[in-house]
């Protein structure tokens, strides 16, 4: 008997020995085939939220591939107006970086000369600001070759990617009945399966959709009100501050930071003074505080509330695999887990670690049950 347990034992722990290293593998599998699954996951994920408005025009009179065509066209036209508007406030700024950033860099050995027990205050003269512009730009002059590589080979990648995006998605739209039908007809012909399997995909669908929809109507609010603040504030090009503020919001935890930072930035390139340069940043740091602590919560309700933590591991982890691509996509990831995990009796304990229950939980005392208590510690 002992040595059939130990052989028991010896084969259970070959056998996470190998899951662990499958599951490994398959993790590095995934970030070095980033270039080709980004596009594809990216396009599954807008075809499922823009299915229901295909299938509205389908009842309609209109056929799928030509509405299709009408949204697909739609969203390039709404990108393309976009960056349109948004491209010369971007080159102004671009072009008045260097200067700003060698004025940042003098007046942070300014403050640094004001504080005691630091390094002396050194580029305090007159002209200064503009020695440390021009070092600036001798710096962005001498790597400016290898910049422009880096540059032009990430903008050619974005652009296959973006364009390979965009052919996927009209075509996962165009068959999405098609689709949908094959996957349904490959399962094994049990009616009770087949009717699980597509009332879980209509689920995740709707709950996905959903969130999509409300948070880009959350980040609408955010963008043009960032925007109006910029403006009372006097700040230079206050509507491509409200496009940045939308757009990054998408990003959980990381956007919001990422934007005040800009924005402080930005404070300083307007040759505020003291603590004014701070008043961008804070003023979107006071918006977003509305936003997630009172907003979000009552739109998106418990239904579609998912685990901070887990949403914060989630941006994690797909930003490391992926990058910001994968930081955008990693709450509809999530999401979608959760929709696997709560129709499959062995993961239903997953699903309850990623939900958001708006239910107090219990006390440990009640979870050992009654007569029962939590042993002491000695010492």
């Amino acid at each position: 008997m002992p040595q059939e347990r130990l052989t028991a034992w010896t084969v259970l722990r070959h056998a996470w020995a190998v899951r662990g290293l499958f599951l490994l593998a398959l993790v590095f599998a995934l970030r070095e085939a980033r270039s080709l699954l980004v596009p594809v996951v990216i396009a599954l994920l807008l075809a499922i939220v823009l299915t229901p408005a295909i299938r509205w025009l389908h009842r309609r009179g209109i056929a799928q591939p030509l509405g299709a065509a009408i949204l697909v066209g739609a969203l390039l036209a709404v990108g393309g107006t976009v960056v349109a508007l948004l491209a010369e406030p971007a080159a102004q700024w671009w072009d008045r970086a260097p200067r700003t950033i060698g004025a940042v860099l003098s007046r942070i050995d300014r403050w640094r000369g004001e504080l005691p027990g630091l390094v002396p205050w050194v580029s305090g003269r007159p002209g200064a600001s503009l020695e440390a512009a021009d070092s600036v730009k001798a710096k962005l002059a001498s790597e400016g070759v290898a910049l422009t590589g880096s540059l032009l080979t990430q903008g050619v990648g974005f652009t296959l990617s973006a364009a390979s995006t965009v052919i996927l998605l009209y075509f996962l739209l165009a068959s999405e009945h098609w689709l949908l039908s094959r996957c349904i007809e490959a399962l094994p012909a049990r009616r009770r399966l087949r009717a699980l399997v597509l009332g879980g995909l209509r689920a995740f669908q709707r709950d996905l959709s959903r969130y999509v929809l409300t948070l880009t109507l959350i980040n609408l609010g955010v963008g043009f009100a960032t925007a109006l603040v910029m403006s009372l504030l006097a700040l230079p090009n206050p509507g491509l501050w409200g496009v940045a503020a939308a757009l990054l919001n998408f990003v959980p935890y990381i956007g919001p930071w990422a934007t005040a930072g800009a924005l402080t930035l930005a404070g300083a390139m307007a040759e505020s003074s003291g603590l004014a340069l701070l008043h961008p940043a804070l003023g979107f740091l006071a918006i977003h505080a509305v936003e997630s602590n009172l907003v979000s919560p009552w739109l998106i309700g418990s239904r579609l509330a998912i685990n901070p933590l887990s949403v914060f591991l989630s941006v994690l982890f797909w930003g490391w695999l992926w990058g910001l691509a994968g930081a955008l996509i990693a709450v509809p990831l999530l999401i979608s887990l959760r929709c696997i995990c709560r129709r499959n009796r062995k993961l239903r304990i997953v699903a309850l670690y990623l939900s958001a229950s708006s239910r107090p939980c219990a006390s440990l005392r009640s979870l050992l049950g009654p007569g029962r208590s939590a042993p002491k510690v000695p010492g």
